[in-house]
C-alpha cells in the first residue's frame, strides 16, 4: 500500500512539471522568430541542448544550367523535435513549428507533414507550421517518430522547398516500475556458512528510458528475510547476514527483496520478488546414543546367526552426512556375539557368534562405537563425532536336551560273540540345573535288523552272534532322553566294527576247468592254483596245499606248493587218452595256517583235449563210438524221444474218444425225482424265454398232445393217460394245467427231468407290494383294483386281461361265447 500511495504521489509530481513545462513552451513560441531564419530558437532554449535542432546556413545549390548557387542563411532541415510522454492536458500538445524563408506570412505557402502518425497523431497547421501531438504517446511503445516536412504554393501546390525528414523523440517519464521478470527465486546455502557467504544475485528491469534521468536507476533493499539475509543495494547479491545459522533448527527462509527506481529516492517507483532460501546440511552434529547402557537377553538355545538385539545413535544430519558405522571395541563377550549394520534402517544388529551356555556363562558385556565416516574439516573442532554405549547380555535357561560325552563312538566285538556280549557304553548328561536322569534307546531305523539293543546305563550289547563276513562295519545310533523334561533327545553316532575270526576255510579262487593234452608228457605243469580266504589274511599268514589223502599216491598227477600261497600240479605218466577218460578229478587240500587253523578239500577237474603236434587244444568233447547198427548215442535219445511224444498223443486221443462217449442223461438206476432244483430268483416275466416254454403256459391247450424230447430217442413211448386232472377246453387255469404236467413228468419214465419249472410265487419278505405272481393270485379273491394295467401299453396286456374288473372280464367271457 506505501508503495501504491508512493506511486501515485510521483504521477501527480510528474503532472505538474509536464504542466510547467507546456507552459514554458508556449511562452517561447510567443517571442517569435528572427527574420531569414528557419530555426526556431525557442527550441534550443527550451531544450538547452543546442544539438538538438541543427540549422544548416550555408547550403550550395546547381541551378538547371550547371551553376553553383549560394544561399545565406536559409535552412530547412531538423534534426529532431521533442515530446514528453503520457501528457494529459486538455489541449494538444505543441511539438514544434515550420517556417520557411519565402513564407511573407499572406497564406500563400502551405505546409505538409508526411511521414509516420502523420495526420493522426500529428497534425500541422498547414498556414502556421505548427506542429502539435494529438493523442497520449508512450515512450516504451514507440520512442520515435520520423516525419517529412514540405513547403508549397497554395495556389499552384508547386515545392518552394525541398522535403526535409526530421524525428520526433518521445522523452521518457517515470511511468513503469521495476519488474523481477524470473521470480520467484530459490536459492540453497550451506548451513553454518560465514557472514557474507554469496547466496544469489536477483535483477529487476525498468522499462523506462536509462539514458535519461534517474527513471531507470534501480537501488535493492530487503523487506523481509532479516536479520539472517542482507542485498547489495546495487547488484541485487543476496548474502548471509548472520553466522552459524543451523539447518537442524530452520531449514528454510523466505526472502523478500525490493528494487526501487528514481536511485530509491522518494516518489520512484517500485518492485518486489519472494525468494525462498534452503539450507542444505553438512556434517556438524556427532552421532549420539540415546541410551549409555542397552540391556539384552539370550536364550541358550539359540543357534549361531540368530539376532540378540539392535540400538542406533541418532544423527541429525542427512544422508551421508548422518551416516553412522558401528563396531565392537570391548568386553567379554567379542568371542560369543558379532555385530553388523542393517542397511535400510541403519541399526546395529548383535547376533550370536558362537553358542550360549547358561551353566557355564549367564551374562555378558559388549562396549559399541558408533562414529561418522565423512568427517567435515571445517568442523573439527566440534568433535569427537563418535560415541560409546555398553550392552550388558544376559543368558537365559533354557530345557536342553542331553549331551553326549563324546560327539561320536567307535567300538569293537569279535565276530560269532553270544547274544548278550557288551559293545561298549556311551554316556549323556542333562545340563540343565535341573540334572534329570537320561533314557537311552536305539533307533530302530538304524539297526534295521536289530542286532544290537542298550540298556538304561547306556551299555550296548548284541543281541545275536556277528558275522563280519555278511556285515564287517555297523553304525549306529543311541538317542537320549530327558527324563521328566520336555522329551527332547539327542542322538549319536556309534560305529562297531566287526572283528575278524578265523572262521572260514580257504577254497579255490577259481573253479575253472583244467585243459590238459593227450601228449602231456611227465613232469609237465598243467597248471597253478591260488586259494581265497573270506576271513582277514594277518601279517606273514599263507596258504599251503597238498594232495587229499585218498590221492596222495595216485599215479597221474601229483601236486608241489610253492610256499607263496600257490601249488603247481604235474603230470606223472603219458599215454591220456579221451576215449579211456576224458576227465580226472583231483581233490586238493588247502590249509590257511591260521588260528586256530580252517582248512578245506576242493576238488581240481581235469578235462583231457586233443591237441596238435605245437600243444594248441582242437578239441575237448567226447567223440562217440560207432554202434553196430550204425547210429550214435545221440541219435538213439532222438528215436526214443519221438516215440515217447508219439505215445503221449495217443493216449490223449484216446481219452478224449472216451470222454465223447459218456452218456448225455443220468443213468437208469438213479432216481431222476430227487433231481429237483429251486431257484429264489425272480423270472423276467413275458419276456424271459430261457427257463421254460412260455408258449406251452400261453397255450395251455396244446399240452393234450405227445411232445417228443429233442435232446435223445426214447426206446419205449408210453401213452399218455387219460383223464388225469386234464382241464377243460378253453380254459386258463394255469394252475391246472401244471399240475397236469407234474403228473404226466412223474409217470413216464422216459422223460427226464430236463425242463425244470421255476416257481415265481413270492416276491420277498416285507414288501409293501406284497405278490405279484400271476400263478398265485389268479386263484385268490383280492379287492385291488388293476384297471390301472389297461394304460400301460402292449407290453402288460396280458396282465390287464387277466387281472381285470370282475364284470369286464364276465363279458369278455360272455362275448366269448357267443362268437
Amino acid at each position: 500500500m506505501a508503495a501504491l500511495i508512493e506511486k501515485q504521489q510521483g504521477l501527480g509530481l510528474l503532472r505538474v512539471l509536464l504542466v510547467l513545462l507546456g507552459i514554458s513552451v508556449l511562452c517561447s513560441v510567443a517571442l517569435g522568430t528572427r527574420k531569414g531564419h528557419a530555426s526556431l530558437n525557442h527550441r534550443s532554449h527550451r531544450h538547452r541542448h543546442p544539438g538538438h535542432l541543427s540549422l544548416h546556413r550555408h547550403r550550395q545549390r546547381t541551378g538547371k544550367e550547371g551553376q553553383v548557387l549560394h544561399r545565406s542563411k536559409r535552412g530547412w532541415v531538423w534534426n529532431q523535435f521533442f515530446v514528453i510522454e503520457e501528457y494529459t492536458g486538455p489541449d494538444p500538445v505543441l511539438v514544434g513549428r515550420l517556417h520557411s524563408d519565402v513564407d511573407k506570412g499572406d497564406g500563400t505557402i502551405k505546409y505538409i507533414l508526411s511521414g509516420e502518425g502523420a495526420g493522426t497523431i500529428f497534425v500541422i497547421d498547414d498556414k502556421t507550421g505548427n506542429i502539435h501531438a494529438t493523442k497520449t504517446l508512450d515512450r516504451e511503445e514507440q520512442a520515435q517518430y520520423t516525419l517529412t516536412a514540405q513547403a508549397v504554393a497554395r495556389d499552384t501546390n508547386e515545392p518552394l522547398e525541398p522535403p526535409s525528414e526530421f524525428i520526433v523523440k518521445v522523452q521518457d517519464i517515470n511511468d513503469n516500475p521495476p519488474e523481477f521478470l524470473h521470480g520467484p527465486y530459490y536459492a540453497r546455502v550451506a548451513e553454518m556458512s560465514n557472514v557474507g557467504t554469496s547466496v544469489m544475485q536477483v535483477t529487476a528491469t525498468d522499462a523506462d528510458d536509462p539514458t535519461y534521468g534517474n527513471s531507470a536507476r534501480l537501488v535493492y533493499s530487503i523487506l523481509k528475510g532479516q536479520p539472517y539475509f542482507s542485498v547489495e543495494p546495487q547488484t541485487g547479491i543476496i548474502r548471509t547476514a548472520l553466522p552459524n545459522m543451523d539447518r537442524e533448527a530452520r531449514q528454510e527462509y523466505d526472502v523478500v527483496i525490493q528494487a526501487k527506481d528514481m536511485g530509491g529516492h522518494m516518489g520512484g517507483l517500485s518492485g518486489t520478488t519472494e525468494v525462498k532460501i534452503t539450507l542444505t546440511d553438512v556434517n556438524d552434529n556427532p552421532p549420539k546414543f540415546p541410551q549409555s547402557v542397552y540391556s539384552m537377553s539370550v536364550s541358550e538355545d539359540k543357534v549361531p546367526g540368530e539376532e540378540v538385539g539392535r540400538l542406533k545413535a541418532k544423527d541429525p544430519d542427512l544422508e551421508d552426512n548422518g551416516l553412522v558405522n558401528y563396531r565392537l571395541i570391548d568386553g567379554d563377550g567379542m568371542s560369543m556375539f558379532e555385530l553388523s549394520t542393517d542397511s535400510e534402517t541403519r541399526e546395529a544388529v548383535i547376533k550370536i557368534k558362537k553358542q550360549v551356555d547358561f551353566e557355564t556363562k549367564r551374562s555378558y558385556s559388549l562396549k559399541v562405537e558408533g562414529s561418522n565416516p565423512y568427517i567435515d574439516s571445517r568442523f573439527l573442532a566440534w568433535g569427537p563425532y563418535k560415541d560409546e554405549a555398553t550392552i550388558k547380555i544376559s543368558v537365559e535357561d533354557a530345557d536342553e536336551p542331553p549331551v553326549f560325552t563324546a560327539p561320536s563312538y567307535t567300538f569293537v566285538v569279535e565276530e560269532n560273540a553270544p547274544q548278550g556280549t557288551r559293545v561298549g557304553q556311551v554316556h549323556a548328561k542333562d545340563t540343565d540345573v535341573a540334572n534329570n536322569p537320561v533314557r537311552y534307546m536305539i533307533p530302530r531305523y538304524t539297526d534295521v535288523e536289530q542286532f544290537f539293543s542298550i540298556s538304561e546305563d547306556g551299555m550296548i550289547t548284541t543281541t545275536r552272534p556277528l558275522d563280519r563276513e555278511t556285515q564287517p562295519w555297523h553304525n549306529i545310533s543311541v538317542s537320549a532322553t530327558e527324563i521328566g523334561g520336555h522329551h527332547q533327545d539327542t542322538k549319536v553316532r556309534v560305529n562297531i566294527i566287526v572283528k575278524d575270526v578265523n572262521d572260514n576255510p580257504p577254497e579255490f579262487a577259481t573253479n575253472n576247468e583244467v585243459l590238459m593234452c593227450e601228449t602231456a608228457e611227465p613232469g609237465k605243469v598243467i597248471e597253478t592254483v591260488s586259494a581265497v580266504d573270506k576271513d582277514e589274511m594277518v601279517h606273514r599268514q599263507h596258504f599251503t596245499f597238498s594232495l587229499a589223502p585218498e590221492v596222495a599216491n595216485n599215479q597221474n598227477f601229483s601236486l608241489k606248493d610253492n610256499r607263496d600261497s600257490t601249488a603247481s600240479i604235474y603230470v606223472l605218466r603219458k599215454g591220456f587218452s579221451r576215449l579211456t577218460q576224458d576227465v580226472y578229478h583231483l581233490p586238493i587240500e588247502i590249509n590257511d595256517n591260521g588260528s586256530p587253523s580252517m582248512s578245506s578239500t576242493n576238488t581240481l577237474t581235469i578235462r583231457v583235449c586233443s591237441c596238435d603236434s605245437k600243444g594248441t587244444i582242437l578239441s575237448c568233447n567226447v567223440e562217440p563210438y560207432v554202434l553196430p547198427a550204425g547210429l550214435s548215442t545221440g541219435a538213439l535219445i532222438a528215436i526214443l524221444a519221438c516215440i515217447v511224444i508219439l505215445l503221449a498223443i495217443v493216449v490223449l486221443f484216446v481219452a478224449l474218444r472216451r470222454q465223447k462217449k459218456d452218456p448225455l442223461i443220468v443213468f437208469e438206476e438213479e432216481d431222476i425225482r430227487e433231481n429237483i432244483i429251486t431257484y429264489d430268483d425272480e423270472g423276467g416275466g413275458e419276456e424271459d424265454t430261457e427257463a421254460f416254454d412260455i408258449a406251452t403256459l400261453q397255450n395251455p391247450d396244446g399240452a393234450n398232445g405227445f411232445l417228443p424230447r429233442k435232446d435223445i430217442k426214447p426206446e419205449l413211448q408210453y401213452p399218455i393217460r387219460p383223464g388225469i386232472g386234464r382241464p377243460a377246453p378253453n380254459s386258463v387255469d394255469v394252475d391246472d394245467f401244471i399240475k397236469t404236467r407234474i403228473t404226466e413228468a412223474d409217470s413216464d419214465p422216459t422223460a427226464p427231468p430236463y425242463d425244470s419249472i421255476q416257481i415265481y410265487g413270492y416276491e420277498g419278505r416285507g414288501s409293501l407290494a406284497c405278490s405279484l405272481s400271476s400263478l398265485e393270485s389268479v386263484t385268490t379273491e383280492s379287492d385291488l383294483d388293476y384297471d390301472y394295467l389297461q394304460s400301460w401299453g402292449p407290453r402288460f396286456r396280458k396282465l390287464a386281461d387277466l387281472y381285470g374288473t370282475k364284470e369286464q372280464s364276465i363279458h369278455d367271457a360272455d362275448d366269448s361265447e357267443d362268437s
